[in-house]
């Protein structure tokens, strides 16, 4: 009688399926580990990308702040062009308020005795220093001259005198002065002579000036 033992036979038939489940468990973890890792790059891309679309609204939202600041532009400009004529307008008003009635104060020094015109004194030293002729004499009498005639015209701010003098060099010197003063610019003198109607009495220069009044 022949026996056959069966028991190994079993043992290797019961270990095939606890070898079959624990590759299974393996498996089952790589694919865990996987769909976790992929889990959290998804996560991570969902925050980049979420960043990303708040910045473009940022900056949209900043777009359309300047688009809406931009928009009367031209409005703005056109009233501010407006706005500054009008304020040279009224300035201009000013100065030509202002202006003549200090060229008046300004004229009423030059002819004043003891006074003179209003010069920057660095430059009238420099001049005196290079030529004591050219500038005004403190001891000249203003009242050896008259004005007869004071006109200033409307357009180019020109300035018109004539008058009545002693002799030549009181012409001179106003005129020098007249040059000195920060008031007047370009003065020039007009042709005069002997007064006709002072030949049987004192005898007189008529003369005129030409220049021009800044303010």
């Amino acid at each position: 009688m022949i026996r056959v033992n069966l028991l190994p036979h079993a043992a290797e038939r019961r270990s095939a399926p606890e070898s079959s489940q624990t590759w299974l468990l393996l498996v089952m973890g790589v694919v865990v580990v996987e769909i976790a890792a992929l889990f959290f790059f998804h996560q991570t891309k969902e925050d980049e990308l979420a960043a990303v679309v708040a910045q473009v609204q940022k900056l949209n939202n900043q777009i359309e702040n300047i688009q809406a600041l931009v928009k009367d532009h031209k409005k703005v400009k056109d009233a501010l062009v407006v706005l500054r004529a009008r304020e040279d307008a009224i300035a201009k008003l000013q100065t030509d308020r202002k202006g003549p009635t200090a060229v008046l104060l300004e004229l009423s020094k030059v002819l004043t005795r003891g006074k003179g015109p209003t010069a920057d004194p660095v430059k009238l030293e420099r001049q005196k220093q290079k030529n004591p002729l050219a500038i005004y004499d403190v001891a000249w009498d203003p009242r050896r001259v008259w004005l007869t005639r004071y006109d200033e015209g409307e357009s180019k701010r020109q300035l018109y005198l004539t008058g009545l003098a002693r002799d030549a060099s009181d012409v001179t010197e106003l005129a020098q002065r007249l040059r000195l003063s920060r008031y007047f610019d370009n003065v020039r003198l007009e042709e005069g002579g002997e007064d006709p109607a002072t030949k049987d009495t004192i005898k007189l220069v008529k003369f005129g000036l030409k220049m021009k009044v800044k303010y």
